[in-house]
């Protein structure tokens, strides 16, 4: 018989494929600038941004890199996993602050290959292969918060 758990609303459906390309952005942040994943982030079908707290405005070479990189990771076609774990058996490693205080005692763990693990009660993809190419449409700097705007090309285009 399949365990039940109780986990937290959620307030919003997102697409899949965007937000699966999230959680990849937001690691290659975290290793390429060692900021914190995005806490302003607002993701849609068409277009999407996360805000990362950095001390710099990086040049446009590493704005291609940081796309290069989801990119890469992207392409490795890679199983997006999720599980379900008590509270008090979460590593170290992954990020809680984003969540509620009133959070469940059970996380729901959302893995990209080996690549990134945060909890999450969103909607993702099931591999990185049915997310398309990530693009970075615009990036600014303001007050130590890089923007960065993106969207998904579908292979078809």
């Amino acid at each position: 018989m399949e365990q039940q758990f109780q986990l937290n609303r959620h307030n919003k459906q997102e697409y899949p494929p965007m937000h699966t390309a999230e959680h990849i952005l937001n690691q290659t942040m975290i290793r390429m600038f060692g900021c914190e994943r995005s806490k302003n982030s607002h993701i849609e079908r068409k277009k999407s941004k996360c805000d990362y707290f950095i001390h710099e405005m990086p040049p446009e070479a590493a704005i291609r890199a940081i796309e290069n990189k989801v990119n890469e990771i992207i392409n490795q076609n890679l199983p997006v996993i999720v599980s379900f774990v008590d509270k008090k058996n979460i590593l170290d490693s992954v990020d809680l602050s984003k969540l509620p205080e009133n959070v469940s005692e059970i996380l729901r763990l959302v893995s990209i290959g080996e690549y990134d693990i945060c909890a999450c009660i969103g909607d993702h993809v099931e591999n990185t292969s049915q997310i398309g190419t990530f693009k970075i449409i615009s990036s600014d700097y303001d007050e130590n918060r890089l923007r960065i705007r993106f969207k998904l090309l579908s292979e078809d285009k």
